[in-house]
């Protein structure tokens, strides 16, 4: 085998493994009382709450079974 090759194997394999565990739902979030009553905020297993109340997609209420992403260290939750 090449180098070339091995290295985009490897490559690919990483992807895969990445894109696996970003597919797990979390299980240590749970929502926190926020400004209004219907769109709480989520507070994440490291102890940090959402930024937002609302989905940033659908304006809905944020899923707690996602996973976040973190923007300037600070959690950004989704529907």
């Amino acid at each position: 085998m090449s180098r070339r090759f091995r290295a985009l194997a490897a490559a690919c394999a990483l992807a895969a493994l990445v894109a696996a565990s970003a597919l797990r739902p979390a299980h240590a979030q749970r929502y926190v009382p926020g400004e209004s009553r219907e769109f709480p905020r989520v507070k994440y297993a490291d102890s940090l709450e959402s930024v937002n109340d609302r989905c940033i997609v659908s304006g809905q209420k944020l899923n707690p079974e996602i996973r976040p992403v973190y923007v300037n260290w600070r959690p950004i939750g989704f529907c």
